[in-house]
């Protein structure tokens, strides 16, 4: 007791600006549990530069200074996995004050490898929507991060990773397939975070599982790797399926290998987003926009045994 004391006594003798250097150094995580310990940090930790300096960490994109015109939204968390995968009845079209338009979206997307962010970007509404309204509302839906033209083009705006960046050295492709080491190293390495924010309702949610799902590799060439990531959106009252499956797809692609006397080199060709129902067909463009605004609204279930049963089920129709 006299030993707690005396560490009490010692702590109020330190300077609120020596706790607040010390707080602004640790991550989201660790600052809300040391909020927790004393009252001087609850109170220091209250500081919304604080919260800032831990979004700018995790998400470098919502440090932009277009980022920061968005209008204040109030974040939600989306609902994982809903608590049920039945069929629902099928409420037939949505009432006409009920449509959602591309551009009340921003898309934060943030990419990272190994605690290093390789790229960040924003985009504005979605792209080649709004000038293409009834193609857009009956085609499959789709957001690309990349046009067509940077995919194509080998050195414009080039997002890579090399050995440098820690990746595993590749003398050749046909070793890779048999050993598989730099695919285990994408899996484990790559994290993915994709907010969305509806800027007409002032809300906002990460769809992105983070860490990788699963994927493809050498696919669709031998040179390509696909990470899959996502999460489970509830579309009650607007499909006949109670849920869709957000599918965030990243490829890369080996442009160099050791055996050309160059590092190990690959670069980042694709990042997209798509829905789609449990039978696997994608959702149309207005349904999805419906999708979206429902998931940014909605909360995430609290009882872990309805989400792992929920997963589980999943799983299975899936």
């Amino acid at each position: 007791m006299a030993t707690s004391v005396a560490c009490t006594e010692s702590m109020g003798s330190l300077s609120s600006d020596l706790f607040y250097d010390i707080l602004r150094r640790l991550d989201g995580a660790t600052l809300a549990s040391a909020a927790c310990a004393c009252e001087a940090f609850s109170s220091i930790s209250k500081e919304e530069k604080l919260w800032e300096n831990v979004c700018s960490s995790m998400w470098p994109s919502t440090n932009r200074d277009d980022v920061k015109k968005v209008p204040e939204f109030r974040w939600n968390e989306y609902l994982e996995y809903p608590e049920e995968l039945t069929e629902a009845e099928y409420y037939g079209d949505m009432d006409e004050f009920e449509i959602v338009a591309p551009s009340d979206f921003v898309s934060i997307v943030d990419v990272r490898y190994k605690d290093k962010t390789i790229c960040s970007k924003v985009l504005w509404g979605i792209p080649n929507a709004n000038g293409f309204p009834r193609w857009f509302y009956s085609c499959p839906f789709r957001i690309d991060l990349f046009t067509y033209s940077t995919r194509d083009d080998e050195h414009a705006g080039e997002v890579t990773l090399s050995a440098s960046d820690g990746l595993p050295p590749i003398t050749c492709m046909e070793k890779e397939k048999k050993d598989g080491k730099l695919w285990q190293e994408l899996q484990d390495g790559i994290r993915l975070s994709w907010i969305v924010v509806n800027t007409k309702i002032k809300q906002a949610a990460n769809l992105s599982s983070w860490s990788s799902l699963g994927g493809q590799r050498h696919w669709p060439t031998d040179k390509d790797f696909v990470l899959r990531f996502g999460s489970v959106l509830p579309a009650k009252d607007i499909l006949p399926c109670q849920a869709v499956e957000c599918i965030l797809l990243m490829k890369f692609r080996v442009i160099y290998t050791e055996e050309g006397g160059v590092a190990t080199t690959l670069k980042l060709t694709e990042v997209s987003m798509q829905l789609g129902d449990m039978e696997g067909a994608h959702v149309d463009g207005r349904n999805s926009l419906l999708v979206l605004k429902e998931a940014l609204s909605c909360n995430r279930s609290t009882n872990y045994n309805e989400v792992l049963k929920s997963c589980q089920l999943y799983s299975q129709v899936s």
